[in-house]
């Protein structure tokens, strides 16, 4: 059971929703013991990397299971459909996927360029995304939102350069262009990349990968949680008071899938939307 949760309330205040909030308090929860009554229960995993079925942690009961992408070494199709399977035969009503980096199949245009530097011969990139795009067991997202329990739940996969892998973008305007497009109002924010800040300190140089844009968009919209990976050494918790951010990255720096899964528990919204 995570424990780690920082404090950051010295950030300046942010403007956006004020209603009353849909969340317990901004801490994780511990998935041996129920959610409240009247809460939905969130199970968060990022950067499986084809180790789904491997995992040191056993996967906590919930109704929502989150993937923040990375389910795959470079997108391949057997990894995939193994998820797809996978996560079919998990007990959670609902089951948000977004793609990472590494997931290079499903962003079409990138694959098309470089599948040369991954793969000795070319995968049909659209019958690999059709696994889970097209699954009746999966809610893929890609700049899309879905409700999911009566709350909103927005899913991304981009993040800043790293390395010229899938989902780049050049750092500054053209990060902040994807995220104008995140609509106010969402309850569950899932990005494969941090904000920066929060989990996003690389081990080797201390390197902080995080989007200043991703964290301004997050300061506007203030969802109540921020689900991401990407940097698997910053796996853990933090809060700013308003917003809690998780990292959920399974594998570790050793690409050793031997992280817990991270739980949270969110109010379902009344019919009068508190």
């Amino acid at each position: 059971f995570l424990t780690r949760v920082q404090n950051t309330d010295e950030m300046p205040p942010r403007t956006g929703r004020t209603e009353p909030p849909l969340a317990a308090p901004a801490i994780v929860a511990d998935p041996s013991t129920p959610p409240p009554s009247g809460f939905v229960r969130f199970v968060c995993i990022s950067d499986t990397h084809g180790l789904h079925g491997r995992m040191a942690h056993r996967v906590p009961a919930g109704d929502v299971l989150i993937h923040a992408g990375d389910f795959s070494n470079t997108g391949e199709e057997e990894q995939v459909l193994s998820l797809e399977r996978w996560l079919s035969c998990l007990p959670h009503a609902h089951k948000v996927v977004i793609a990472g980096n590494h997931d290079i199949t499903f962003h079409t245009s990138f694959y098309e360029e470089h599948w040369q530097r991954f793969h000795h011969k070319k995968r049909d990139s659209e019958r690999v995304r059709s696994l889970l795009t097209e699954s009746a067991n999966v809610t893929y997202l890609q700049d899309a939102e879905a409700i999911v329990c009566g709350l909103r739940v927005y899913g991304s996969p981009w993040q800043p350069e790293f390395c010229n892998w899938a989902f780049n973008l050049p750092r500054g305007e053209p990060c902040a262009e994807r995220w104008r497009q995140i609509p106010e109002g969402i309850d569950v924010l899932v990005t494969h990349g941090p904000p920066a800040g929060h989990g996003d300190q690389c081990a080797r140089g201390g390197y902080h990968a995080g989007c200043e844009q991703l964290l301004h968009a997050v300061r506007r919209l203030r969802p109540r949680y921020h689900v991401f990976g990407h940097v698997h050494e910053g796996y853990g918790a933090s809060t700013d008071g308003f917003t809690t951010f998780i990292n959920a990255s399974t594998c570790n720096l050793k690409y050793s899938a031997a992280n817990a899964p991270i739980v949270f528990d969110v109010r379902a919204p009344t019919e009068t939307g508190t």
